[in-house]
Protein backbone atom coordinates (compact mmCIF):
# COMPACT_ATOMS: atom_id res chain seq x y z
CA UNK A 1 0.00 0.00 0.00
CA UNK A 2 1.42 3.36 -0.98
CA UNK A 3 1.22 6.48 1.18
CA UNK A 4 -1.10 8.05 -1.37
CA UNK A 5 -3.50 5.08 -1.25
CA UNK A 6 -3.52 5.16 2.53
CA UNK A 7 -4.33 8.87 2.62
CA UNK A 8 -7.11 8.38 0.08
CA UNK A 9 -8.66 5.61 2.18
CA UNK A 10 -8.44 7.69 5.38
CA UNK A 11 -10.03 10.65 3.66
CA UNK A 12 -12.91 8.54 2.36
CA UNK A 13 -13.83 7.46 5.92
CA UNK A 14 -13.33 10.89 7.44
CA UNK A 15 -10.05 10.22 9.27
CA UNK A 16 -6.89 12.32 9.13
CA UNK A 17 -4.36 9.90 10.53
CA UNK A 18 -3.85 6.13 10.79
CA UNK A 19 -3.86 6.44 14.61
CA UNK A 20 -7.43 7.78 14.43
CA UNK A 21 -8.57 4.26 13.59
CA UNK A 22 -7.73 3.23 17.15
CA UNK A 23 -9.25 6.16 18.98
CA UNK A 24 -11.60 3.87 20.93
CA UNK A 25 -8.64 2.01 22.47
CA UNK A 26 -7.37 3.76 25.64
CA UNK A 27 -3.79 5.00 25.39
CA UNK A 28 -2.60 2.80 28.27
CA UNK A 29 -3.48 -0.33 26.28
CA UNK A 30 -1.74 0.66 23.06
CA UNK A 31 1.55 -0.97 22.09
CA UNK A 32 4.23 1.68 21.62
CA UNK A 33 7.19 -0.51 20.73
CA UNK A 34 8.15 -2.52 17.70
CA UNK A 35 6.93 -6.10 17.73
CA UNK A 36 9.63 -8.76 17.84
CA UNK A 37 8.67 -10.49 14.60
CA UNK A 38 11.04 -12.38 12.31
CA UNK A 39 11.94 -11.05 8.90
CA UNK A 40 10.05 -12.28 5.88
CA UNK A 41 10.99 -15.69 4.47
CA UNK A 42 10.71 -17.43 1.14
CA UNK A 43 8.02 -20.02 0.48
CA UNK A 44 10.46 -22.91 0.78
CA UNK A 45 11.77 -21.61 4.11
CA UNK A 46 8.24 -21.27 5.49
CA UNK A 47 7.35 -24.80 4.29
CA UNK A 48 10.45 -26.27 5.93
CA UNK A 49 9.65 -24.50 9.20
CA UNK A 50 6.05 -25.72 9.20
CA UNK A 51 7.20 -29.30 8.55
CA UNK A 52 9.70 -28.97 11.38
CA UNK A 53 6.94 -27.89 13.77
CA UNK A 54 4.56 -30.57 12.50
CA UNK A 55 7.06 -33.31 13.32
CA UNK A 56 6.67 -32.44 17.00
CA UNK A 57 3.04 -33.62 16.89
CA UNK A 58 1.97 -37.21 17.38
CA UNK A 59 -0.77 -38.22 14.94
CA UNK A 60 -4.00 -39.61 16.35
CA UNK A 61 -4.54 -41.99 13.44
CA UNK A 62 -1.41 -44.10 13.98
CA UNK A 63 -3.26 -46.72 16.02
CA UNK A 64 -1.68 -45.73 19.35
CA UNK A 65 -4.56 -43.62 20.66
CA UNK A 66 -7.22 -45.40 22.74
CA UNK A 67 -9.45 -42.39 23.44
CA UNK A 68 -13.12 -42.75 22.66
CA UNK A 69 -16.26 -41.73 24.58
CA UNK A 70 -18.25 -41.16 21.40
CA UNK A 71 -15.53 -39.80 19.11
CA UNK A 72 -12.89 -42.31 18.11
CA UNK A 73 -10.07 -42.92 15.65
CA UNK A 74 -11.23 -44.75 12.51
CA UNK A 75 -9.70 -45.47 9.15
CA UNK A 76 -10.88 -43.13 6.39
CA UNK A 77 -10.59 -44.60 2.88
CA UNK A 78 -8.77 -42.34 0.43
CA UNK A 79 -11.80 -42.28 -1.86
CA UNK A 80 -13.90 -40.65 0.88
CA UNK A 81 -11.51 -37.73 1.28
CA UNK A 82 -11.10 -37.35 -2.47
CA UNK A 83 -14.81 -37.33 -3.30
CA UNK A 84 -15.93 -35.26 -0.30
CA UNK A 85 -13.26 -32.70 -1.15
CA UNK A 86 -14.77 -31.88 -4.54
CA UNK A 87 -15.57 -28.18 -4.84
CA UNK A 88 -19.30 -28.70 -5.40
CA UNK A 89 -19.52 -30.28 -1.93
CA UNK A 90 -16.98 -28.16 -0.05
CA UNK A 91 -18.40 -24.84 -1.20
CA UNK A 92 -22.09 -25.72 -0.79
CA UNK A 93 -23.80 -24.32 2.27
CA UNK A 94 -27.55 -24.52 2.46
CA UNK A 95 -30.22 -25.08 -0.16
CA UNK A 96 -32.51 -22.10 0.24
CA UNK A 97 -33.20 -22.13 -3.50
CA UNK A 98 -33.96 -25.77 -4.36
CA UNK A 99 -34.42 -25.08 -8.05
CA UNK A 100 -30.69 -24.34 -8.38
CA UNK A 101 -29.48 -26.76 -5.66
CA UNK A 102 -30.71 -30.05 -7.11
CA UNK A 103 -27.32 -31.77 -6.91
CA UNK A 104 -26.76 -30.97 -3.25
CA UNK A 105 -30.36 -31.78 -2.35
CA UNK A 106 -30.08 -35.16 -4.07
CA UNK A 107 -26.86 -35.89 -2.19
CA UNK A 108 -28.51 -35.09 1.15
CA UNK A 109 -31.53 -37.17 0.14
CA UNK A 110 -29.19 -40.11 -0.49
CA UNK A 111 -27.61 -39.52 2.92
CA UNK A 112 -31.02 -39.58 4.59
CA UNK A 113 -31.93 -42.79 2.76
CA UNK A 114 -28.69 -44.56 3.71
CA UNK A 115 -29.00 -43.62 7.38
CA UNK A 116 -32.66 -44.68 7.45
CA UNK A 117 -31.71 -48.08 6.05
CA UNK A 118 -28.92 -48.54 8.59
CA UNK A 119 -31.09 -47.53 11.54
CA UNK A 120 -34.22 -49.24 10.20
CA UNK A 121 -36.15 -46.05 10.92
CA UNK A 122 -38.62 -44.40 8.55
CA UNK A 123 -37.48 -40.78 8.37
CA UNK A 124 -34.02 -39.23 8.84
CA UNK A 125 -33.33 -35.49 8.60
CA UNK A 126 -30.37 -33.98 6.75
CA UNK A 127 -28.26 -33.78 9.92
CA UNK A 128 -27.68 -31.98 13.20
CA UNK A 129 -24.53 -30.53 14.78
CA UNK A 130 -23.57 -33.65 16.75
CA UNK A 131 -25.02 -36.42 18.93
CA UNK A 132 -25.19 -34.14 21.98
CA UNK A 133 -27.45 -31.59 20.29
CA UNK A 134 -29.40 -34.48 18.74
CA UNK A 135 -30.19 -35.78 22.23
CA UNK A 136 -31.19 -32.31 23.42
CA UNK A 137 -33.45 -31.80 20.42
CA UNK A 138 -34.93 -35.28 20.83
CA UNK A 139 -35.89 -34.50 24.43
CA UNK A 140 -37.61 -31.27 23.43
CA UNK A 141 -39.31 -33.10 20.55
CA UNK A 142 -40.82 -35.70 22.92
CA UNK A 143 -42.11 -32.90 25.16
CA UNK A 144 -43.78 -31.15 22.21
CA UNK A 145 -45.29 -34.40 20.96
CA UNK A 146 -46.58 -35.56 24.36
CA UNK A 147 -47.08 -32.28 26.24
CA UNK A 148 -45.31 -33.82 29.23
CA UNK A 149 -42.30 -32.31 30.95
CA UNK A 150 -40.22 -35.14 32.44
CA UNK A 151 -37.62 -37.18 30.60
CA UNK A 152 -35.67 -40.24 31.81
CA UNK A 153 -32.07 -41.08 30.91
CA UNK A 154 -29.83 -43.99 31.98
CA UNK A 155 -27.46 -43.45 34.89
CA UNK A 156 -24.60 -44.34 32.53
CA UNK A 157 -25.45 -41.59 30.01
CA UNK A 158 -22.57 -39.72 28.36
CA UNK A 159 -21.94 -36.81 30.79
CA UNK A 160 -21.10 -34.35 27.99
CA UNK A 161 -24.29 -35.16 26.14
CA UNK A 162 -26.26 -34.78 29.36
CA UNK A 163 -24.79 -31.33 30.04
CA UNK A 164 -25.79 -30.14 26.56
CA UNK A 165 -29.28 -31.58 27.04
CA UNK A 166 -29.66 -29.79 30.38
CA UNK A 167 -28.59 -26.51 28.78
CA UNK A 168 -31.32 -26.92 26.13
CA UNK A 169 -34.07 -28.06 28.48
CA UNK A 170 -33.63 -25.99 31.64
CA UNK A 171 -35.05 -22.75 30.13
CA UNK A 172 -38.31 -24.51 29.21
CA UNK A 173 -38.71 -26.26 32.57
CA UNK A 174 -38.10 -29.81 31.39
CA UNK A 175 -36.94 -32.14 34.17
CA UNK A 176 -34.32 -34.76 33.28
CA UNK A 177 -34.01 -37.68 35.71
CA UNK A 178 -31.54 -40.55 35.78
CA UNK A 179 -32.63 -44.17 36.04
CA UNK A 180 -30.49 -46.45 38.21
CA UNK A 181 -28.32 -49.23 36.81
CA UNK A 182 -26.71 -52.46 37.97
CA UNK A 183 -23.14 -51.79 39.12
CA UNK A 184 -21.87 -55.06 37.60
CA UNK A 185 -23.78 -55.43 34.35
CA UNK A 186 -24.48 -51.75 33.71
CA UNK A 187 -28.00 -52.66 32.61
CA UNK A 188 -30.79 -50.20 33.35
CA UNK A 189 -32.81 -51.07 36.44
CA UNK A 190 -36.25 -52.07 35.14
CA UNK A 191 -37.67 -51.68 38.64
CA UNK A 192 -36.42 -48.11 38.95
CA UNK A 193 -37.63 -47.35 35.41
CA UNK A 194 -41.09 -48.69 36.16
CA UNK A 195 -41.23 -46.71 39.39
CA UNK A 196 -40.32 -43.44 37.66
CA UNK A 197 -42.61 -43.93 34.65
CA UNK A 198 -45.95 -42.15 34.91
CA UNK A 199 -48.17 -39.86 32.83
CA UNK A 200 -45.75 -36.93 33.27
CA UNK A 201 -42.87 -38.67 31.40
CA UNK A 202 -42.51 -37.63 27.76
CA UNK A 203 -39.76 -40.06 26.85
CA UNK A 204 -37.05 -42.50 27.90
CA UNK A 205 -33.53 -42.55 26.50
CA UNK A 206 -31.20 -45.53 26.20
CA UNK A 207 -27.75 -45.86 24.65
CA UNK A 208 -26.86 -49.09 22.85
CA UNK A 209 -23.93 -49.62 22.96
CA UNK A 210 -23.84 -47.53 26.12
CA UNK A 211 -21.43 -44.71 26.89
CA UNK A 212 -19.52 -47.16 29.11
CA UNK A 213 -19.25 -49.66 26.28
CA UNK A 214 -21.56 -52.48 27.34
CA UNK A 215 -24.54 -53.62 25.27
CA UNK A 216 -28.00 -52.97 26.75
CA UNK A 217 -29.66 -56.39 26.43
CA UNK A 218 -33.06 -55.30 27.79
CA UNK A 219 -34.09 -53.11 24.86
CA UNK A 220 -37.34 -54.95 24.21
CA UNK A 221 -38.48 -54.75 27.85
CA UNK A 222 -37.52 -51.07 28.08
CA UNK A 223 -39.39 -50.29 24.86
CA UNK A 224 -42.50 -52.09 26.11
CA UNK A 225 -42.48 -50.38 29.53
CA UNK A 226 -41.90 -46.96 27.96
CA UNK A 227 -44.59 -47.17 25.31
CA UNK A 228 -47.12 -48.79 27.65
CA UNK A 229 -46.72 -45.67 29.80
CA UNK A 230 -47.55 -43.49 26.78
CA UNK A 231 -43.98 -42.17 26.48
CA UNK A 232 -41.62 -42.16 23.49
CA UNK A 233 -38.48 -44.30 23.29
CA UNK A 234 -35.34 -42.43 22.19
CA UNK A 235 -32.34 -44.60 21.29
CA UNK A 236 -28.75 -43.46 20.84
CA UNK A 237 -26.50 -45.82 18.89
CA UNK A 238 -22.97 -46.14 17.56
CA UNK A 239 -23.76 -46.14 13.87
CA UNK A 240 -20.81 -48.42 12.96
CA UNK A 241 -22.06 -51.14 15.31
CA UNK A 242 -25.13 -51.78 13.16
CA UNK A 243 -23.34 -54.28 10.95
CA UNK A 244 -23.59 -56.62 13.95
CA UNK A 245 -26.18 -55.55 16.51
CA UNK A 246 -29.92 -54.98 16.12
CA UNK A 247 -30.84 -51.57 14.69
CA UNK A 248 -33.08 -49.44 16.94
CA UNK A 249 -35.99 -49.60 14.53
CA UNK A 250 -36.08 -53.36 15.13
CA UNK A 251 -37.06 -52.82 18.78
CA UNK A 252 -39.62 -50.09 18.10
CA UNK A 253 -37.61 -46.95 18.78
CA UNK A 254 -39.68 -43.80 18.21
CA UNK A 255 -36.70 -41.46 17.79
CA UNK A 256 -33.13 -42.45 16.94
CA UNK A 257 -29.94 -40.43 17.29
CA UNK A 258 -26.30 -41.20 16.54
CA UNK A 259 -22.89 -39.63 16.11
CA UNK A 260 -21.77 -39.71 12.48
CA UNK A 261 -18.09 -38.97 13.11
CA UNK A 262 -16.99 -42.60 12.58
CA UNK A 263 -18.37 -42.44 9.03
CA UNK A 264 -15.28 -40.94 7.44
CA UNK A 265 -14.99 -37.74 9.49
CA UNK A 266 -11.59 -36.99 11.11
CA UNK A 267 -11.36 -36.45 14.86
CA UNK A 268 -9.98 -32.94 14.30
CA UNK A 269 -9.62 -32.02 17.99
CA UNK A 270 -13.30 -32.80 18.57
CA UNK A 271 -15.14 -31.35 15.59
CA UNK A 272 -16.89 -30.66 13.35
CA UNK A 273 -19.12 -33.62 14.05
CA UNK A 274 -22.36 -34.98 12.58
CA UNK A 275 -25.64 -35.48 14.40
CA UNK A 276 -27.81 -38.21 12.89
CA UNK A 277 -31.50 -37.86 13.73
CA UNK A 278 -34.50 -39.96 12.70
CA UNK A 279 -37.99 -40.97 13.76
CA UNK A 280 -40.97 -43.13 12.88
CA UNK A 281 -43.14 -42.02 9.98
CA UNK A 282 -45.89 -40.67 12.17
CA UNK A 283 -47.22 -37.27 11.21
CA UNK A 284 -47.10 -35.74 14.69
CA UNK A 285 -43.48 -36.87 15.06
CA UNK A 286 -42.23 -35.89 11.60
CA UNK A 287 -43.75 -32.40 11.93
CA UNK A 288 -41.95 -31.96 15.25
CA UNK A 289 -38.53 -32.94 13.88
CA UNK A 290 -35.76 -30.36 14.20
CA UNK A 291 -33.46 -29.43 11.34
CA UNK A 292 -34.19 -29.96 7.65
CA UNK A 293 -35.77 -32.74 5.66
CA UNK A 294 -35.09 -33.20 1.95
CA UNK A 295 -37.91 -34.78 -0.07
CA UNK A 296 -38.25 -36.27 -3.54
CA UNK A 297 -41.10 -35.54 -5.95
CA UNK A 298 -41.77 -36.14 -9.65
CA UNK A 299 -44.00 -35.01 -12.47
CA UNK A 300 -47.37 -36.73 -12.76
CA UNK A 301 -47.01 -37.92 -16.36
CA UNK A 302 -44.38 -39.87 -18.27
CA UNK A 303 -41.56 -39.33 -18.97
CA UNK A 304 -41.20 -38.67 -15.26
CA UNK A 305 -38.88 -35.86 -14.15
CA UNK A 306 -37.57 -36.01 -10.58
CA UNK A 307 -37.12 -33.01 -8.36
CA UNK A 308 -35.76 -32.51 -4.85
CA UNK A 309 -37.15 -30.02 -2.36
CA UNK A 310 -36.80 -29.00 1.28
CA UNK A 311 -39.89 -30.67 2.71
CA UNK A 312 -39.13 -29.19 6.12
CA UNK A 313 -37.23 -25.95 5.75
CA UNK A 314 -35.24 -23.84 8.20
CA UNK A 315 -36.64 -20.73 6.54
CA UNK A 316 -40.04 -21.68 7.92
CA UNK A 317 -38.45 -21.95 11.36
CA UNK A 318 -36.93 -18.49 10.99
CA UNK A 319 -40.37 -17.04 10.35
CA UNK A 320 -41.95 -18.90 13.26
CA UNK A 321 -39.30 -17.58 15.67
CA UNK A 322 -40.17 -18.69 19.21
CA UNK A 323 -42.73 -21.20 17.86
CA UNK A 324 -40.11 -22.96 15.74
CA UNK A 325 -39.44 -26.64 16.44
CA UNK A 326 -35.70 -26.02 16.81
CA UNK A 327 -33.10 -23.29 16.92
CA UNK A 328 -30.85 -25.41 14.69
CA UNK A 329 -31.66 -24.06 11.25
CA UNK A 330 -28.48 -25.11 9.51
CA UNK A 331 -26.88 -28.54 9.18
CA UNK A 332 -23.54 -30.33 8.80
CA UNK A 333 -23.94 -30.77 5.03
CA UNK A 334 -20.30 -31.57 4.23
CA UNK A 335 -20.13 -34.08 7.10
CA UNK A 336 -23.37 -35.67 5.87
CA UNK A 337 -21.97 -35.93 2.35
CA UNK A 338 -18.83 -37.55 3.77
CA UNK A 339 -20.94 -40.04 5.74
CA UNK A 340 -22.96 -40.90 2.63
CA UNK A 341 -19.81 -41.53 0.60
CA UNK A 342 -18.25 -43.65 3.36
CA UNK A 343 -21.43 -45.69 3.85
CA UNK A 344 -21.91 -46.35 0.15
CA UNK A 345 -18.27 -47.42 -0.22
CA UNK A 346 -18.47 -49.95 2.63
CA UNK A 347 -21.88 -51.35 1.78
CA UNK A 348 -23.63 -54.07 3.77
CA UNK A 349 -20.71 -56.51 3.67
CA UNK A 350 -18.19 -53.83 4.60
CA UNK A 351 -20.21 -52.71 7.62
CA UNK A 352 -20.41 -56.29 8.85
CA UNK A 353 -16.68 -56.82 8.43
CA UNK A 354 -15.93 -53.51 10.17
CA UNK A 355 -18.14 -54.46 13.12
CA UNK A 356 -16.53 -57.88 13.43
CA UNK A 357 -13.02 -56.45 13.28
CA UNK A 358 -13.73 -53.95 16.05
CA UNK A 359 -15.51 -56.61 18.13
CA UNK A 360 -12.58 -59.03 17.98
CA UNK A 361 -9.91 -56.42 18.68
CA UNK A 362 -11.77 -54.76 21.57
CA UNK A 363 -12.52 -58.09 23.26
CA UNK A 364 -8.93 -59.23 22.76
CA UNK A 365 -7.67 -56.05 24.44
CA UNK A 366 -10.13 -56.41 27.34
CA UNK A 367 -9.15 -60.06 27.90
CA UNK A 368 -5.43 -59.32 27.88
CA UNK A 369 -5.87 -56.44 30.35
CA UNK A 370 -8.11 -58.55 32.57
CA UNK A 371 -5.39 -61.20 32.82
CA UNK A 372 -3.24 -58.67 34.73
CA UNK A 373 -3.59 -59.08 38.50
CA UNK A 374 -5.13 -55.89 39.89
CA UNK A 375 -6.88 -54.96 36.63
CA UNK A 376 -10.55 -55.58 35.92
CA UNK A 377 -11.68 -55.40 32.29
CA UNK A 378 -14.40 -54.98 31.30
CA UNK A 379 -15.24 -53.69 34.75
CA UNK A 380 -18.89 -53.18 33.87
CA UNK A 381 -21.05 -55.15 31.47
CA UNK A 382 -21.03 -58.72 30.19
CA UNK A 383 -20.90 -57.92 26.47
CA UNK A 384 -18.83 -55.15 24.90
CA UNK A 385 -18.28 -54.07 21.34
CA UNK A 386 -15.82 -51.16 20.89
CA UNK A 387 -15.35 -49.43 24.24
CA UNK A 388 -14.98 -50.87 27.72
CA UNK A 389 -14.25 -49.80 31.29
CA UNK A 390 -10.93 -50.78 32.90
CA UNK A 391 -10.56 -50.58 36.71
CA UNK A 392 -7.22 -50.41 38.51
CA UNK A 393 -6.80 -51.76 42.05
CA UNK A 394 -4.08 -51.98 44.72
CA UNK A 395 -3.49 -48.25 44.85
CA UNK A 396 -2.73 -47.81 41.14
CA UNK A 397 -4.24 -44.58 39.80
CA UNK A 398 -5.42 -43.69 36.33
CA UNK A 399 -2.94 -40.81 36.30
CA UNK A 400 -0.04 -43.25 36.81
CA UNK A 401 -1.30 -45.39 33.97
CA UNK A 402 -1.82 -42.36 31.74
CA UNK A 403 1.70 -41.01 32.32
CA UNK A 404 3.31 -44.40 31.71
CA UNK A 405 1.40 -44.82 28.45
CA UNK A 406 2.35 -41.33 27.30
CA UNK A 407 6.04 -42.10 27.89
CA UNK A 408 5.61 -45.10 25.61
CA UNK A 409 3.98 -42.98 22.89
CA UNK A 410 0.53 -44.39 23.71
CA UNK A 411 -2.59 -42.51 24.75
CA UNK A 412 -4.88 -44.30 27.17
CA UNK A 413 -8.59 -44.02 27.63
CA UNK A 414 -10.81 -41.34 29.16
CA UNK A 415 -10.56 -41.06 32.94
CA UNK A 416 -14.02 -41.73 34.34
CA UNK A 417 -13.92 -39.09 37.06
CA UNK A 418 -17.63 -38.39 36.56
CA UNK A 419 -18.42 -41.94 37.67
CA UNK A 420 -16.79 -42.00 41.13
CA UNK A 421 -18.59 -45.25 41.98
CA UNK A 422 -16.27 -47.00 39.48
CA UNK A 423 -13.15 -46.01 41.41
CA UNK A 424 -9.87 -45.64 39.48
CA UNK A 425 -11.26 -46.39 36.05
CA UNK A 426 -10.66 -45.50 32.40
CA UNK A 427 -12.80 -45.95 29.30
CA UNK A 428 -10.74 -47.51 26.52
CA UNK A 429 -11.71 -47.46 22.84
CA UNK A 430 -10.39 -50.03 20.34
CA UNK A 431 -11.14 -49.73 16.63
CA UNK A 432 -10.01 -51.18 13.31
CA UNK A 433 -6.93 -48.91 13.46
CA UNK A 434 -5.41 -50.75 16.41
CA UNK A 435 -3.08 -53.62 15.58
CA UNK A 436 -2.38 -56.65 17.78
CA UNK A 437 1.16 -55.36 18.31
CA UNK A 438 -0.08 -51.97 19.54
CA UNK A 439 -2.65 -53.58 21.85
CA UNK A 440 0.05 -55.88 23.26
CA UNK A 441 2.26 -52.82 23.78
CA UNK A 442 -0.58 -51.17 25.70
CA UNK A 443 -1.10 -54.27 27.84
CA UNK A 444 2.63 -54.60 28.62
CA UNK A 445 2.83 -50.94 29.66
CA UNK A 446 -0.20 -51.26 31.98
CA UNK A 447 1.29 -54.47 33.44
CA UNK A 448 4.55 -52.68 34.23
CA UNK A 449 2.66 -49.95 36.10
CA UNK A 450 0.51 -52.41 38.06
CA UNK A 451 3.46 -54.65 38.93
CA UNK A 452 5.25 -51.57 40.25
CA UNK A 453 2.26 -50.78 42.46
CA UNK A 454 1.48 -47.33 43.81
CA UNK A 455 5.18 -46.61 44.09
Amino acid sequence: MTEETQQEMLKSIGKKDFEDLFCNIPEKFRLRREMNLPDSHSEIEVTQRILELAQKNTPANDGRVFLGAGIGPHYIPAAVTSLAGRSEFVTSYTSYQPEISQGMLQTLFEYQSLMAELLEIDVVNSSMYDMATSLAEAIRMTVRAKNRFRFLVPGTVNPEHLRVAETYTEPVDITIQKVGYDSKTGLMSLEDLQEKLDDTVAGVYIENPSHLGFLESQVDQIAELTQNAGALLVVGVDITSLGLIRPPGDYNADIVIAEGQPLGVPISYGGPLLGIFGCRNERKLVYQMPGRLVGLTRTTEEPYDRGFVLTLSPREQHIRREKATSNICSNQALMAVTAAIYTSLLGKTGFKELGETILYKANYAAKQLNDIAGVNAPAIGDAIWKEFVVQFENGVTTEQVHQALMKNNLHGGVKLTEFPELGEAMLFCVTELHTKETIDDLVDTVRSVVDGGAN
